[in-house]
């Protein structure tokens, strides 16, 4: 799978895994030098808390476009350690 956003390939990897329809990917295979900090977290029932990161490629910024869990709840442990991506990236086979 990959995650491509303003063309660049941001994530790659053949080890996702899919819950609700996105695919999360393993935070080894996420380019570090694309991700910018945000402050935003959100909360979900059997997941936990997640935190974002804003996307930054070739002077352009996407907004809180990726999300991870730093401590997901039982039922979401298959996530740990990865991330996802929404807001125009494209994420394709």
């Amino acid at each position: 799978m990959k995650a491509v956003w303003n063309g660049t390939v941001v994530a790659e990897s053949d080890d996702t895994v899919v819950v609700e329809g996105n695919h999360y990917f393993p935070e080894a295979s996420v380019r570090q030098d694309v991700l910018r900090p945000s402050s935003t977290t959100t909360h979900c029932p059997w997941k936990g808390d997640a935190s974002y990161w804003s996307l930054e490629v070739d002077g352009r910024t996407n907004p809180d476009a990726a999300w991870y869990y730093p401590e997901p709840k039982p039922a979401a442990s298959e996530i740990a350690g990865r991330i996802a991506f929404w807001r125009g990236v494209e994420v394709t086979a």
